[in-house]
């Protein structure tokens, strides 16, 4: 039998890197945790992660959000810049070496006046820019930032952040900032210093003197230190999961110091003591289906395989998306439904499975605890019903008035596919998906009114 409890090389480099948070809460952890459910967390602009920083006295470049090329232009003769950057405000990484589908390369660029702001702003807004992160799909760029141009001496990288590895903060400093942090930690462990954080101490000031020792600061080492408070205390009023600051940089022409990028990541259950931070969120930058989700408190993330899972708990759709790969499949989406979802919420997490037109099979992998099968059932069937799907749906049931359910599917008349074993359901669930997308290919339609 297989154990499913391994993480395979699929998560690690799927789910794993598309919601880190998602991955995290199906590895073992204190038993106080498991209650909580898996959430997508809030990410926030350039230009809010500037903002809040300014607002907690940490010295950022002279910045404004504009949403026109007219509003860019007017912005740069306000704020009386001459040496300008203007950043395309859309939440996905490499966007300097990204471009736009209309053919515009960049989306961070740097120009020396209001008019040329506004031509190269005009350029960015209302465009889909295409990075490593964003697929070829894109995001759309509705606003840009206008900043100061820094012209930086000596780069360095602070970050806080809640690590699972230190059982909870952990203050992070390297003296190569201005890179990206991964690549350091892979070529040069030694540059980066990890210093725990007691939560009930906080971050001293000794222990930010020799961060700022340890990284070979030695200019204004009480401003930098008093960064490094300031950012904790941000940290913890805003109930952030991360606030990573790279470059904190040296300023040529005026030599002091500035945070030239910033990165927030907040905690999602902490959203009711953070309503006009959450408010913030920019929903045209994630994708439909997983906003759908997020009203129907569903937690879903997008994947780009073809077989459908619909999954009660964490751990178990990481078990499920593991042993679909193990047959050679690749899941179409992370799809937890919880612990007390109800039939019309299983009926809304199909219709958002189905709207993506590459999933060729359903799984479903229910253990009913809390959650009775039952339950499950009434939604699947209505789902079926109601969407008239076409697609196979192979049901594993387990638990909490199971024989209810399979008596209920078994007199729904549908096409479900009931079936005990784990390991078979998968195998079955790859079989259907490859028969129907072969189907697909060749315009021919398929009949799975018989088990296969």
């Amino acid at each position: 039998m297989t154990n499913l409890v391994t993480k395979s090389s699929y998560v690690l480099e799927t789910l794993g890197k598309k919601s880190p948070r998602l991955f995290a809460a199906s590895l073992p952890v204190c038993p106080l945790w498991n209650n909580s459910q898996p959430r997508r967390n809030l990410n926030v602009h350039e230009h809010v992660s500037y903002s809040l920083l300014k607002g907690a006295g940490i010295p950022v470049p002279k910045f404004g959000v504009a949403k026109t090329g007219k509003e860019a232009g007017d912005l740069v003769r306000s704020l009386g810049l001459t040496d300008i950057a203007i950043k395309a405000q859309v939440l996905a990484g490499g966007r300097g070496l990204g471009h736009f589908k209309k053919g515009f390369k960049g989306g961070v660029k740097m120009v020396d006046t209001a008019e040329e702001a506004e031509h190269v702003s005009n350029q960015m807004l209302n465009d889909y820019l295409i990075t490593k992160q964003t697929g070829e799909k894109g995001r759309i760029c509705n606003a840009v930032m206008v900043a100061e141009r820094v012209y930086a001496r000596k780069e360095f990288y602070f970050a806080v952040m809640m690590e699972r590895a230190f059982g909870g903060p952990v203050l992070i400093a390297s003296s190569q900032g201005g890179v990206n942090i991964e690549k350091v930690a892979a070529e040069n462990p030694e540059a980066i210093f990890y210093m725990p954080i007691d939560i009930t101490q906080g971050i001293t000031r000794e222990l930010a003197l020799d961060v700022v020792s340890k990284v070979g600061l030695t200019k204004q080492k009480d401003e930098t230190a008093e960064v490094i408070l300031k950012l904790y205390d941000l940290f913890l009023e805003k109930d952030a999961l991360l606030i990573e600051v790279n470059p904190y940089a040296e300023s040529i022409s005026t030599g002091g110091y500035f945070c030239l990028d910033a990165k927030f990541r907040f905690d999602d259950n902490a959203e009711y003591r953070q309503k006009d931070l959450f408010d913030l969120r920019d929903w045209s930058q994630e994708d439909e289906k997983e906003v759908e989700a997020s009203k129907f408190n569903l937690n879903y993330i997008a994947l780009d395989g073809t077989i459908g899972c619909l999954v009660n708990g964490a751990g178990l759709a990481m078990a499920t998306m593991d042993i679909i790969n193990l047959h050679g499949g690749n899941p179409a989406n992370f799809l937890d439904v919880g612990g007390g979802a109800t039939a019309s919420q299983v009926k809304e997490a199909f219709k958002i499975i189905t709207s993506d037109p590459k999933v060729c099979a359903i799984m479903v992998n229910i253990f009913g605890g809390i959650m009775r099968c039952d339950i499950i059932a009434e939604g699947i069937i209505a789902a079926a019903q109601e969407l008239n799907l076409s697609v196979p749906i192979i049901c594993r049931l387990q638990g909490t008035n199971v024989d209810e359910a399979k008596l209920r599917i078994a007199n729904s008349g549908m096409k479900i596919l009931p079936v005990d074993n784990l390991d078979e359901a998968a195998r079955l669930a790859v079989k259907l998906s490859e028969i129907v997308n072969l189907a697909r290919e060749s315009h021919l339609g398929v009949n799975f009114e018989m088990p296969i």
